[in-house]
């Protein structure tokens, strides 16, 4: 055994409980509003900050030092910190696309389905998407919204072949497994002559949607309907699947459906978690992330439903290819990418 390889793995692990604990602190610092007080301020003491925010010095003490550790804020010392203008853009900046507090809300409220997660590892049993806690609903919905508001009509309904000119004159789109709406939102906002309805089976997430589209004054403009992936109704110019094919049960059944709903000359536009075909391309930190995510969201979704293919959410483009085109589709590319996601166009 070479002890000082051991060793390095060991400071690997620690490190790695500090992220874990750490992940837990950046939720606290979003939800009371920590950051954003901090934001712009320079070097402050806890009990500065504490005043500003309504809360106890003593646990903004404490959250500071395990905030300074982490290298998320700097130590200025005589007891101040400051927030650096690097890091208050994705901690608290929602129209970033480098925001990522998002991310750490899904993560928190995914490891609370740890203990169940356990206990289908041995039965083989699914766990549904509605099941896990909140934070995991809410916060899947605020990672990928600042990549949607920042990419979906600037760059990637662009890419796709003759999409932007039908739906700027007037076209009729599918947002399917929309969740609590945001890229259904976007959609409408941006595209005001087209008629837009967002999909999905959770009831919950469709009562948000139609709450966040009257919060937003798009009521008129946009319709949320409950209906699963494999049987909503109606015939559209484009159909979208915003990161959610491969948490389905039967994404090839899903993408047969979408193509029966499609109009002549249609389009289906998949938007998946970015992943190389070869898991050795996925080994880095947004593959750990995904994998991760996959084990304790994606793949017990998958699992809970009719067919339970569980592609996960590193798939890759092959395997996704593979998908579609056995659902009846004679073209896929690739149309755009960021560092979290790939676009992908297909035709029947």
């Amino acid at each position: 055994m070479d002890e000082t390889l051991m060793m390095e793995f060991v400071g690997q692990a620690v490190a790695d409980v500090g992220a874990l604990l750490g992940g837990a602190m950046v939720v606290l610092g979003d939800k009371l509003g920590l950051y954003r007080a901090m934001a712009g301020t320079g070097p402050i003491t806890s009990a500065e900050l504490a005043a500003r925010t309504g809360t106890a010095e003593r646990y903004v003490r404490e959250w500071l030092g395990a905030q300074a550790a982490r290298g998320y804020v700097t130590y200025h010392g005589g007891g101040r910190f400051a927030l650096p203008d690097e890091h208050a853009v994705p901690l608290t900046d929602e129209t970033s696309p480098a925001c990522v507090i998002g991310a750490f809300e899904i993560a928190l409220g995914s490891v609370y389905a740890t203990d169940k997660i356990a206990e289908l590892f041995r039965s083989g049993d699914g766990f549904a998407w509605g099941a896990h806690d909140e934070h995991v609903l809410h916060g899947c919905e605020r990672f990928f919204r600042p990549g949607y508001l920042n990419n979906l009509a600037g760059a990637w309904i662009p890419a796709l072949d003759g999409v932007e000119d039908k739906l700027a004159a007037g076209a009729r789109v599918a947002d399917v497994g929309c969740g609590h709406g945001a890229s259904t939102l976007l959609l409408a906002d941006a595209y005001p002559a087209s008629a837009i309805t967002g999909f999905d089976a959770h009831h919950g997430s469709i009562e948000a949607a139609r709450k966040r589209a009257t919060d937003a004054g798009l009521a008129e403009r946009v319709r949320f309907e409950v209906a699963p992936a494999t049987t909503f109704s109606g015939t559209y110019d484009l159909v979208c699947f915003f990161d959610c094919l491969h948490d389905m049960g039967d994404p090839a059944g899903a993408c047969a459906h979408a193509r029966d709903r499609l109009a002549p000359g249609g389009t289906l536009m998949l938007i998946e978690p970015f992943a190389d075909d070869d898991i050795s391309g996925n080994l880095n930190p947004v593959g750990a992330a995904y994998y991760g995510f996959s084990t304790l969201l994606c793949t017990p979704s998958s699992l809970s439903q009719d067919i339970g293919t569980a592609l996960g959410a590193q798939a890759g483009e092959a395997r996704l290819r593979e998908i579609v085109t056995s659902a009846g589709f004679t073209t896929l590319r690739r149309v755009a990418e960021t560092p979290f996601n790939i676009v992908l166009e297909a035709r029947a």
